[in-house]
């Protein structure tokens, strides 16, 4: 696998290397060793799928506080998906910029998204499946999020958002106060 970092310090686009013959190809799509000596985090406490029926819908931006903040690798096995990750330290140079990528079943890309970012991501396709793997179980006490269309974001969602859900729709409006104090 090759592991590209983004604009955003500790974040990167994972491409698998095909080892391809006549049946196919065999591809690693996670080493532990090579996680670890790309600085990212290596520890995978579950692994979890969420499907999609319809092209439009919208997850996230979610994220974990301290002290349950997570790491996650997503990857799109079926169809495709828009994936986009804020930054949430204060400390970082790109605090509160964005990076966003396709991820799909063809072109096999995952992204890697570290401790203290928001993630979320907009099916492009009906029938959208995706898989996660997270550095932490999920703690409800630190949940939190951003708003999609929050304007301080300004995220260009290349398709119409058409379904979100209930607590999605809620997040407050960005306040740089108190992005990660809920």
């Amino acid at each position: 696998m090759l592991i590209k970092t983004t604009p955003l310090g500790g974040s990167a686009v994972i491409e698998l290397q095909l080892l391809e013959d006549d049946r196919g190809f065999f591809a690693r799509a996670f080493a532990r060793d090579d996680f670890a000596e790309a600085g990212l985090e290596p520890t995978i406490e579950n692994c979890n799928i969420s499907f999609n029926h319809r092209r439009g819908t919208l997850r996230g931006l979610h994220f974990q506080s301290e002290p349950h903040a997570e790491a996650k690798t997503i990857r799109c096995v079926r169809g495709a998906i828009y994936d986009v990750i804020v930054d949430l330290r204060p400390e970082s140079p790109t605090y509160l910029r964005h990076f966003g990528t396709e991820l799909s079943a063809d072109n096999r890309l995952a992204m890697y998204v570290p401790e203290n970012f928001a993630h979320g991501y907009l099916t492009l396709t009906d029938d959208t499946e995706t898989m996660y793997q997270v550095s932490a179980n999920h703690a409800p006490a630190a949940e939190g999020g951003l708003r999609w269309d929050d304007p301080a974001l300004d995220i260009d969602w290349p398709v119409e958002v058409e379904l979100v859900s209930a607590k999605d729709a809620r997040w407050p409006l960005l306040s740089v106060e108190s992005a990660l104090d809920r």
